[in-house]
């Protein structure tokens, strides 16, 4: 079969044939029809994964959508999506076949294209729960999404309004994010590039109408300072990335004066279920046209330009498609 292939760390995979995977023993063999190329696939190519690295050469991909050739206790031909619940050098998503935990696999029940169905998964996983699980967003609340043009950004755009919030306001460093916000039902969009926190902090405040309780932000950095100063008393910002880079300058005081919260996220601490529960609203959401994600299709032979572009945060899901 044909497979991306990383043969040595902090260099991107390229397309080579590669030995099929073996099922049994609870492991299902899925034909790949998609798998989105995440920060954490990049994270684990470069060999500074914190969970440890694997053998090279291996297939790369965490998660994808595809159809089950084989399994146990899996119908032959149902589409499922999947996800890994940890990597090793048996598994890959980003191959025209790969082995999987049936256990860690969820059936689709929405006829929805693969490559929207795969670019929902744990890109919207981290959405939707960040919003819902950790954020706790109420009805009516006002909310700021940071990086809103990036593939994150534009399911917690959608996702905020479809979990209740009042008002949702874009935020990104580019005008072609913004315009994606804004058309993706932002009630406001503004502009946070710079590096004077309090100016970015003052364009946010003036885009408020009433009190900011809820800032999603995949960015961190400078951008993440100004939002948590144009937060209201009590508002919460959860943090579940750091592509704006990794420190942020903040006086203490800020977030003492208003009794604010600054939350932590990740994707390692949802149980599958409640993975599972995130995809399939964000499916069946997608299928009654409320809400999408900007995809561009990738080639086998297109991975390793695929993997040096995601690494710049671009406008679109990259989705490998290896037939």
């Amino acid at each position: 079969m044909r497979a991306a292939s990383v043969t040595s760390f902090g260099h991107p995979p390229t397309a080579a044939d590669s030995t099929p995977p073996e099922g049994g023993s609870g492991r299902a063999i899925v034909q790949v029809e998609a798998a989105p190329i995440n920060q954490l696939d990049l994270l684990i190519a470069s060999g500074r994964f914190y969970g440890g690295a694997p053998d090279v050469p291996y297939v790369p991909g965490v998660e994808g959508v595809g159809t089950v050739v084989e399994a146990d206790g899996l119908k032959p031909g149902a589409r499922v999506w999947f996800a890994f619940e940890r990597f090793d050098n048996a598994m890959g998503s980003m191959a025209e076949l790969c082995a999987v935990e049936e256990a860690r696999t969820m059936e689709l029940r929405h006829d929805i294209d693969a490559e929207t169905a795969a670019a929902l998964g744990l890109t919207g996983v981290a959405a939707w729960m960040s919003l819902s699980r950790r954020g706790g967003v109420a009805p009516g609340e006002e909310v700021l999404i940071l990086g809103a043009g990036g593939a994150v950004g534009q399911i917690a755009l959608q996702a905020a309004r479809l979990l209740g919030a009042g008002r949702v306001i874009g935020a990104s460093r580019s005008e072609e994010g913004r315009a994606i916000a804004q058309k993706l039902g932002a009630d406001a969009v503004v502009d946070v590039s710079g590096d004077d926190s309090e100016l970015i902090a003052a364009r946010i405040k003036d885009m408020c109408e009433g009190r900011l309780s809820l800032v999603i932000d995949p960015v961190w950095g400078t951008i993440a300072a100004a939002a948590i100063r144009a937060l209201g008393p009590k508002g919460r910002l959860v943090n579940l990335g750091s592509s704006g880079g990794p420190s942020m300058p903040l006086d203490s005081a800020v977030i003492r004066s208003k009794s604010l919260s600054v939350l932590g996220y990740t994707n390692v601490m949802v149980p599958f279920d409640e993975m599972c529960a995130a995809v399939a609203a964000l499916h069946e959401h997608a299928a009654q046209g409320r809400a999408q994600v900007l995809v561009e299709k990738i080639s086998l032979d297109g991975i390793s330009a695929a993997f040096k572009r995601a690494g710049d945060s671009p406008h679109r899901k990259l989705v490998v498609v290896p037939r």
